[in-house]
């Protein structure tokens, strides 16, 4: 679990699952795959809800770093591409900053996959 995450009541977490920093984590979730940096998750089966907006804001985030940090998700979680054809689009399109590669490598490092997105849109 990194600094900042934030795990809601009731929330059950596989022993080798890894959170990212500045996570919010719904109250009676179950979480059995990677949690990546800056995101809320929530629902059953746990799933993307979105970018962690608030506690972001909390802790001095620029508009324009949240936008960035938000482009990268969409392409992670709405573009209809698997992981490895996202990052790789990611690489290409989207400018290096520290939170590009942060995301980058916690999603290449996943031994357990990252949580999935919500396919009801």
């Amino acid at each position: 679990i990194d600094d900042y995450a934030i795990l809601s009541g009731g929330t059950l977490a596989h022993q080798f699952s890894k959170i990212g920093p500045h996570v919010m984590i719904q109250g009676g979730s179950k979480i059995s795959k990677d949690i990546p940096p800056y995101v809320m998750v929530g629902r059953e089966p746990i799933t993307y809800v979105g970018l962690n907006i608030v506690g972001l804001r909390r802790r001095g985030f620029s508009s324009e770093r949240i936008n960035a940090i938000q482009e990268i998700y969409r392409y992670l979680y709405l573009s209809g591409f698997n992981i490895s054809q996202a990052v790789e689009r990611i690489e290409q399109e989207l400018p290096l900053t520290e939170d590009r590669s942060l995301i980058l490598n916690f999603v290449r490092s996943s031994n357990r996959g990252i949580v999935r997105g919500n396919m009801e849109g």
